[in-house]
């Protein structure tokens, strides 16, 4: 089971949800703000995954998480918050998060994104490993490492992103739908905060994000192209 650090103000929520998670076999290190966290991800400790609370006094969880990667420390952060307008969705998931998750969901939400996260910790077990190397044009992927590489210059992206860029280029050429993409980030059948169709958002948002990062390395970068209402893809040629 992954190792939890779970950070919030409110120490009722704090105690229960730790209690909860333990209970489910998760290690739980918890913290009730910002700084103590930063301090304990900066000095090493363990941690495979932080639920974050957004609002708290000193440093927001915002601020945490821009802390957390601007030190190049790249532990996966979900987002448990009172706050379910969209705005703090969006600053979330173009911060880096990899969801964000209104704490009046029960409890089997919340299992079933670890469970996940759990799942790409885990060595594949699949019976024919992916390439060491994928390449397509000017980009690299290296898939033991996770970073991925546009005219020889590492581009920064999050976990998350690059297991979108590496499905895109893998099939290169093919339509990939919206749903398609989100299923990879957060499992089947997964329900966005937004409602039923939340996942487009979420998809667009996260895909603004990767170009972004590559363009940081080459303005003119066109090689994921827009499927209108269905999805994206991968262009081998641009």
């Amino acid at each position: 089971m992954p190792h939890v650090v779970l950070t919030d103000d409110d120490e009722l929520f704090r105690e229960s949800l730790g209690l909860n998670l333990a209970d489910e076999g998760y290690d739980v290190t918890s913290f009730s703000n910002g700084r103590e966290t930063l301090a304990y991800l900066q000095e090493g400790g363990e941690a495979d995954v932080l639920l974050l609370d957004w609002r708290m006094p000193e440093l927001t969880g915002i601020d945490v998480l821009r802390r957390l990667r601007r030190a190049g420390i790249a532990i996966p952060v979900i987002f448990l918050t009172a706050l379910s307008d969209d705005i703090y969705e969006q600053a979330a998931l173009e911060g880096g998060a990899v969801d964000f998750i209104d704490k009046s969901r029960r409890l089997p939400i919340l299992l079933k994104r670890l469970e996940l996260i759990a799942e790409g910790l885990r060595p594949a077990r699949a019976p024919e490993a992916p390439p060491a190397v994928l390449r397509r044009s000017d980009l690299e992927l290296r898939c033991d490492s996770h970073r991925a590489f546009w005219k020889e210059v590492m581009v920064d992206l999050s976990l998350t992103e690059f297991r979108i860029i590496e499905l895109l280029a893998t099939r290169a050429g093919e339509d990939i739908g919206y749903r398609e993409i989100y299923d990879l980030v957060h499992g089947k059948d997964f329900i966005a905060g937004l409602g039923e169709e939340g996942y487009r958002a979420n998809v667009r948002t996260l895909i603004k994000r990767i170009r972004k990062s590559f363009r940081e390395v080459d303005p003119d970068f066109a090689h994921i192209e827009n499927y209108a209402g269905f999805g994206y893809r991968w262009l081998s040629e641009a």
